[in-house]
């Protein structure tokens, strides 16, 4: 009878419950201990059936005198059922023969006889790859192992094959055989030529085989390792035989997952039916070639500090000969090495040289002996500095110097040498006697400085005095201009006011002529009432005696009321006139008074210098600084950049000539400006000469009192 199902080793899952780790490990210990396979079956029944002891469980090996395979323990079956299970190798009626020839587990749902009557599964255990050294059955309810099985199938299974011979092994000589290669720390297998092995030991099947349970990553790197092995060997069997042959060979090591070098040494074998077999022994040199590889850089790497200090020194030698003050490097004795150009002006000697030249350098030797003498025998100090007398061997012109000695000290502290640096003291002589004669100077200059500072300060006396004299001449000023504009106000209106009555008619009817000469009568005395409107402002403001009236009002109502006061004025200039609103212009709270004021100045002075085109009149709220705009643009004549800022002064016109063609007094934009001042805010232009101005009144929403 056919089994229900057929499980490979692949197919079994990946145990998702928390393994009982102390279990496991008791188990192990247990298995270690033993070097029995019956015992070894027994622990592993006991062990399977711990937590349901109804199930039925039972492990077969074969006998090594008989070759038939037999129950070595089992549990919940009866000593008939232990000997029913039995079996030749050869048998195929049996059904556990059969799972034994496809080496694969199989679920048994209705079992035949001679298995249990209950759903059951057999496991086959053995080392990968390996021919099964025994059989594990075991009650199930369905083709899915246990977690439990399935960690005993995988690691029982090659502990059980250790301790029972099989037919690899008696080829390969039996048991003491195994364990002997087993204890060989490199790896050791025995293939054909193709590459496929026969047996390997302990460490080749960490190598070449993965267990059932290994992770996809350990089944990839030993499949690649064992790809690699074989296309190795089978380049072996393509040349000669005969002899032992070496190659390196790179694997993986599918634990940690580095990279690996083994040299394979093959040697031909025939086996006991004749075939041509091969025993490699591979050993790891992955140390060595890293070794080698590292030995390579290093030498690589020396040669490239070679060239390196070939340079330096030809950089050393450059950059002593660029120092323009004497440099010497002695020996720890005291000895010259090494000097760049002006040393050897000094201390070198020369072929041509003279009698005198050769006295005067030995001087100067001798007196750099006893300089670095000092410095050798002062323990502890790094650094020597002194002063020495020289003398130029060519000139014999004495060379105050002043030599600086630091030691050279080795890695452990040694003195290895001493470099000197000679620096020509003649011009810092002379920069101290420069500097004797600067301060004598400096204390004659210090007594006629505080001359100077007194009379300056007697000088800044009498201007404090001026300056107060000026104060209160412009404080009178403000004061009769204000008096006299009050004194001219008061007979202006009234002339003003008699004017209108005769134009209205109060006293009759006039003639064209006498309407027209009154008519101008009124004209220019309302531009100097103004005039002295604007003045009496500006004496106000100076004097401080302006006074904000804050209140809260609408920029669209105060627009309609400065076009309204305008439109005679546009109406005479033919000009297009318009106001605009932005979005969600606010009330504001300011002096009414003061913006109107500003606004009106503003357009006044657009109509009259526009001669044709428009003005606008724009109102906008900036939301993001609380602040509102009130810009008034024409299209008249424009203002030339370097007029922009004179404008606003007192009394200051673009043309201020007496010929000029523009009336005014200046007061009207300097005006503007203190108001916006006072509201807190400014007035700002943009123009371009030709083109037209736009003047902005930039003010807070809500003005604070001073």
């Amino acid at each position: 009878m056919e089994p229900d199902a057929v499980v490979p080793p692949t197919a079994l899952p990946t145990p998702t419950p928390e393994p009982d780790v102390e279990a496991r490990l008791a188990l192990a210990e247990h298995l270690l201990a033993c070097d029995e396979p019956r015992l070894c079956a027994q622990h592993v029944v006991a062990w399977l059936t711990r937590e349901r002891p109804s199930d039925v469980a039972a492990c077969l090996a074969r006998d090594s005198g008989t070759e038939r395979w037999v129950c070595l323990a089992a549990r919940n079956l009866s000593e008939a059922q232990r000997d029913a299970l039995a079996f030749q190798p050869g048998e195929t009626s049996h059904p556990l023969a059969e799972t034994l020839t496809q080496g694969a587990p199989r679920f048994f749902s209705a079992p035949p006889a001679p298995l249990p009557a209950v759903g059951c599964i057999a496991v086959p255990l053995g080392r990968p790859g390996a021919p099964a050294a025994g059989l594990l059955l075991l009650s199930a309810d369905g083709p899915t192992l246990t977690p439990d099985a399935a960690w005993v199938s995988a690691h029982v299974g090659p502990r059980l094959a250790a301790m029972l011979p099989t037919e690899g092994r008696e080829v390969a000589g039996g048991e003491l055989l195994r364990r002997i290669i087993d204890t060989v720390a490199d790896p050791v297998l025995l293939t054909d030529l193709e590459g496929r092995p026969h047996i390997a030991n302990a460490r080749a099947e960490v190598l070449l085989v993965a267990g059932p349970d290994a992770s996809e990553g350990r089944r990839r790197a030993t499949e690649l390792n064992r790809q690699v092995f074989s296309s190795a060997l089978a380049s072996f069997a393509s040349g000669d035989t005969s002899t032992v042959r070496r190659r390196e060979v790179p694997l993986v090591d599918p634990v940690e997952g580095i990279d690996l070098l083994f040299e394979v040494v093959s040697t031909p074998v025939l086996e006991p039916d004749g075939r041509e077999s091969l025993v490699s022994v591979m050993r790891n040199v992955t140390d060595l070639g890293r070794a080698t590889q590292a030995l390579g850089e290093s030498y690589r790497r020396l040669r490239d500090t070679e060239r390196e200090a070939r340079s330096e020194r030809h950089r050393l030698d450059r950059v002593l000969d660029s120092v323009p003050d004497p440099l010497i490097l002695s020996d720890p004795a005291g000895g010259m090495v090494m000097m760049n150009s002006p040393a050897e002006k000094l201390f070198a000697t020369h072929p041509d040289s003279g009698e005198a030249a050769l006295r005067r350098l030995r001087s100067n030797n001798a007196g750099f002996s006893s300089f670095l003498a000092n410095l050798l025998d002062a323990e502890g100090r790094p650094r020597w500095r002194g002063q020495l007398g020289l003398v130029d061997p060519a000139t014999g012109a004495t060379l105050p110097m002043e030599a600086v000695a630091n030691k050279v000290l080795g890695d452990s502290g040694e003195l290895t040498g001493i470099v000197t640096l000679f620096h020509d003291r003649s011009e810092a002589l002379e920069k101290a006697r420069l500097l004797e004669r600067v301060k004598e100077g400096s204390v004659h200059l210090e007594a006629r400085v505080q001359a100077a500072t007194a009379e300056l300060a007697e000088q800044n006396e009498m201007l404090r005095r001026q300056a107060i004299q000026v104060e209160q001449a412009s404080a009178a000023k403000s004061q009769f201009l204000a008096n006299m504009s009050h004194e001219f106000r008061t007979p202006l209106n009234a002339i003003l006011g008699y004017t209108n009555m005769l134009l209205q008619g109060v006293s009759g009817e006039l003639n064209p002529a006498q309407k027209r000469n009154l008519t101008r009568i009124d004209s220019n005395g309302r531009h100097l009432l103004e005039v002295i409107n604007e003045i009496l402002d500006i004496t106000r403001i100076e004097a401080g005696r302006m006074p904000l009236n804050l209140s809260d009002f609408g920029i669209p109502e105060l627009l309609q009321e400065v076009m309204a006061e305008m439109d005679p004025i546009i109406a005479r200039s033919k000009l297009t006139v318009s106001a605009h609103l932005g979005p969600r212009v606010p009330a504001v709270y300011s002096d009414r008074q003061k913006v109107k004021q500003i606004v009106l100045n503003l357009l006044s002075n657009a109509l009259k210098f526009t001669h044709e085109g428009s003005v606008q009149v724009q109102a906008e709220y900036v939301a993001a600084t609380s602040t509102l705009t009130i810009s008034v643009t024409d299209t008249g004549i424009g203002i030339d950049p370097a007029n922009q800022e004179k404008i606003f002064e007192d009394f200051q016109q673009v043309d201020s000539s007496p010929t000029r063609a523009y009336g005014g007094t200046g007061l009207g934009l300097s005006i503007c400006r203190r108001l916006a001042t006072m509201l807190g805010g400014r007035v700002t232009l943009q123009s371009t000469q030709g083109e037209g101005s736009t003047f902005t009144l930039h003010f807070p929403r809500r003005a604070r009192r001073a």
